[in-house]
């Protein structure tokens, strides 16, 4: 038992310090399970184009600008009452210091343009805390 808890507090000292050293801060989820092209995410499903301006409230999101171009990584499948969420970057000659930026975005702001996966070839996966840390 003595063994447990000093696991336990260990673990809760490194989660600390990494809170601490990088200035991570772990955010409500916004989902349980998302929608990617891959296990990893690490391929756009689609390219969107955003309809109107959207405004980040906070780190996890990105904002975005009536006319940007949107690769979209990942589609939150939404809890009951919730927001219908998308994680992309922008693309844009005009906002060169957002591209490369991941965030959420609001998916009813935006319509896809160009599909790169059928929704036949996509993985539906479990989020994690780490979806949704801010730095």
């Amino acid at each position: 038992m003595m063994n447990l808890q000093l696991c336990l507090a260990l673990l809760l000292s490194i989660g600390s310090l990494y809170q601490i050293t990088t200035g991570a801060v772990f955010m409500d989820k916004l989902a349980n399970s998302k929608t990617c092209a891959d296990e990893e995410c690490s391929y756009a499903l689609s390219l969107a184009i955003a309809l109107d301006d959207f405004t980040a409230p906070d780190c996890r999101f990105i904002s975005i600008k009536k006319g940007q171009m949107i690769y979209v990584y990942s589609k939150l499948t939404p809890e009951e009452g919730a927001g219908v969420f998308w994680s992309g970057s922008v693309y844009s000659e005009r906002y060169v210091d957002q591209m490369g930026v991941l965030g959420y975005f609001p998916s009813n702001l935006v319509k896809e343009t160009t599909k790169f996966k059928k929704n036949t070839d996509t993985v539906k996966i479990p989020t994690a805390d780490v979806d949704f840390y801010c730095l």
